[in-house]
């Protein structure tokens, strides 16, 4: 009689390695890019131990361990950012690559032989997945309501701050509009699903409405913040906290932040910093924002080629910070407009990028001028954006 218990011990490297390999080819599994062998792998060593244990014979207590690495499966790859489709499709490579590992010797066994082993095999794996979408959902549910709480407070902060400034309320309600439309539309279906009988086919379906109720928040989110930095500064509650800055370090922490953006894109990311100054005396959080932001722009609005920061200094008491970009550039009649709140370019054949607030270069301009400096830009459609900011090497306080 086979022992195929025995037999996926020996080759559980093997298909470990045959599915992580799987898994980074597939190109319906995006959230593996950045991610190690170690991350992706995750607890599928201890599925399978379980799975062993369970053909060589099968009780209850023998699942618990599957349970466990299923339900720790399940957690982390919530916190990778997968989405439920990926999973399913992890699942399902899982099981090809074992049956495939298999094979030869499924075909040697008897027919009773194979179908306990196929029967039991699949049951693992349904139990499994099962585990995993239990706490995937929990981890979803629970980051959906600490995004509503946080949502609340940004509200409550957003409501006291725009009583000092009501000029573009009726822009930032139009704004809000359509996420906020999305989030109480998927959030009252879902609700009503889950009030529902329902059976373990619709877990995936049930799943997909909280990502796009996630992700509907999380732009909401993002721009409540951005609109939050314009109010701050507008009704003069945004305070310089200034301190000695190193500028290598400052500069480095924002490429490595924003580099599997670029990534992503097949973008090259370049800094030259040789020239620039080692120390300067300024507000580093607001010096952070604005490099990030400008960085992260021309990462949203090029497609191909280049994006550098240039850093140098300036006389004796001026420094600057350069970011240019390859992208689509920026149309004259737009330049002049182009850190005005709410202002957004064109991109192709669409009005503006789905993912753009049209706050970031608003918010820019006026950390500058927090900064005590002034920011330029020139600009080529088809050619690239170059910004400049020049800032004091000591701000006065």
């Amino acid at each position: 009689m086979k022992d195929f218990s025995q037999l996926l011990r020996d080759k559980t490297q093997t298909i470990l390695e045959q599915w992580v390999e799987a898994v980074r080819q597939d190109k319906k599994i995006s959230s593996t890019n950045n991610l190690s062998r170690t991350a992706i792998e995750n607890h599928l060593s201890h599925v399978l131990s379980a799975l062993a244990s369970v053909l060589s014979q099968y009780q209850e207590d023998q699942i618990q361990p599957l349970v466990q690495a299923s339900l720790h499966h399940g957690t982390l790859r919530a916190e990778q950012g997968f989405d439920a489709a990926e999973i399913a499709r992890e699942y399902r490579l899982l099981r090809d690559v074992i049956f495939v590992t298999l094979e030869p010797d499924l075909v040697q066994a008897s027919a009773l032989e194979v179908m306990r082993a196929v029967r039991l095999i699949d049951m693992v794996l349904d139990e499994a997945i099962a585990c995993c979408f239990q706490t995937y959902t929990k981890q979803r549910l629970t980051e959906l309501e600490q995004l509503q709480n946080q949502l609340s407070l940004n509200n409550q902060e957003l409501t006291r701050l725009v009583r000092a400034n009501q000029d573009n309320l009726s822009i930032l309600a139009h704004e809000l509009k359509s996420p906020l439309t999305s989030i109480i539309g998927y959030s009252d279906l879902f609700l009503r699903l889950q009030r529902q009988q329902s059976n373990e086919k619709d877990t995936i379906t049930h799943l997909e409405h909280v990502e796009r109720v996630l992700r509907s928040g999380r732009l909401l989110l993002h721009l409540i913040n951005d609109a939050l930095e314009i109010s701050r500064y507008d009704a003069g509650q945004m305070k310089l906290q200034a301190e000695r800055t190193n500028v290598h370090e400052l500069i480095t922490n924002v490429y490595e932040m924003l580099q599997p953006l670029a990534d992503n894109k097949n973008l090259q990311m370049g800094v030259d910093c040789d020239r620039a100054p080692q120390e300067v005396v300024t507000d580093p959080l607001r010096l952070q924002q604005i490099v990030t932001n400008l960085v992260s722009n021309g990462i949203r609005y090029t497609e191909s080629g280049t994006v550098k920061i240039k850093c140098e200094t300036l006389g004796i008491d001026k420094w600057t910070i350069v970011v240019y970009d390859t992208g689509i550039g920026i149309e004259p009649e737009d330049q002049a407009q182009i850190f005005e709140p709410y202002f957004r370019i064109a991109s192709g054949t669409k009005s503006f990028l789905p993912d753009s607030t049209g706050l970031g270069l608003a918010i820019v301009s006026r950390l500058v001028k927090l900064l005590q400096g002034e920011i330029s830009l020139v600009s080529e459609m088809g050619v690239g954006s170059t910004f400049t900011v020049i800032l004091p090497l000591k701000v006065e306080i």
